[in-house]
């Protein structure tokens, strides 16, 4: 957010300059910490922000890369983007890119043993075998990683995780991390920042989910009845999305015998059901990530939703 808004001062304060000149220092001071699609877009501009993103390695230190590149990007244009560090990678975050297969993840860890988080949630060309490849590489190069984030990778076992968590026992200062552990609510973890996982507490994001056992994000719950479960050593509805459904607007469990009908089909529980404004014609509401489902109401107060809409044109 801080970003956003220096970007946001430093280009409005040189749109309003009298004359032609160079951009705002601002702008040059948060290239390295724009994702890969703002950093390219940035280049863009003008010839000296093009040389500074070029030029220098710091912008390449922390490479983020999010929709709408992450479904472009291959093992070649990966390798070519890290390679602008120099050897020098630190923080890799690939969010749902399917292309990258085990080859190219490994060549590019090869380059950039100093890389302390990796992050590849979605990454559905990634095999376990592979990822454990990387972080034994890894491992051997350095302290450890401080961050691992590989849910969504296929076919990952108990045995899978048990190695990963070996080779993450290298970080000396896991203790340091885990000291900071924090619960981790449905809600909060659909907003979380892949890069900022480790605000949390959390080297990697996976578990054994206690119920289906299967290697999974396990969510807790804020319900103050299932905190006392937790706090008396019981295991409560501390599961996997898959095992118990949660609300979308503030990670309560919710029991199948009390789902509230949404316009956008995603699960609240009747407390958010209630607090949030519905449809007119309906009466269904729609969570808070889904707001761009509701247009507004020509000559009455409220709003519809998208499907009754629609339905209203098909009879006119």
């Amino acid at each position: 957010m801080e970003i956003a808004k220096s970007m946001e001062l430093a280009t409005l304060s040189h749109k309003q300059s009298s004359f032609a000149g160079p951009p705002h220092e601002a702008l040059f001071l948060v290239l390295a910490y724009l994702p890969l699609f703002e950093l390219l877009s940035m280049s863009e501009v003008c010839r000296s922000l093009r040389d500074a993103v070029e030029k220098d390695v710091l912008p390449w230190l922390n490479i983020i890369v999010e929709r709408p590149l992450s479904l472009r990007l291959s093992d070649e244009i990966l390798m070519k983007i890290a390679s602008k560090a120099n050897g020098r990678l630190r923080t890799l975050v690939l969010m749902y890119c399917a292309k990258i297969t085990d080859d190219g993840l490994q060549r590019v860890i090869d380059q950039n043993p100093l890389i302390s988080k990796l992050h590849i949630p979605g990454c559905t060309g990634l095999t376990p075998d592979g990822v454990i490849r990387a972080l034994q590489k890894l491992s051997d190069c350095q302290d450890g990683l401080k961050s691992l984030w590989i849910n969504g990778i296929a076919n990952m076992k108990k045995e899978h995780l048990e190695r990963l968590q070996f080779y993450l026992q290298t970080n000396q200062k896991l203790p340091q991390i885990q000291q900071k552990r924090q619960p981790l609510s449905y809600h909060n973890y659909r907003r979380l920042r892949a890069y900022r996982w480790e605000e949390l507490g959390r080297v990697i994001d996976v578990e054994l989910c206690p119920k289906c056992n299967e290697v999974r994000v396990v969510f807790d719950c804020p319900r103050e009845e299932c905190k006392r479960k937790r706090g008396n050593s019981m295991t409560g509805c501390r599961m996997c999305m898959f095992c118990i459904p949660r609300c979308e607007e503030c990670g309560k469990c919710v029991e199948n015998g009390d789902l509230e009908e949404t316009v956008c089909a995603d699960t609240l529980c009747l407390d958010c059901w209630i607090q949030l404004p519905k449809c007119n014609f309906c009466n269904k509401p729609c969570c808070t990530q889904h707001a761009n489902m509701q247009i507004a109401s020509t000559g009455s107060i409220g709003w519809i939703c998208s499907v009754c809409h629609d339905k209203s044109h098909d009879f006119e």
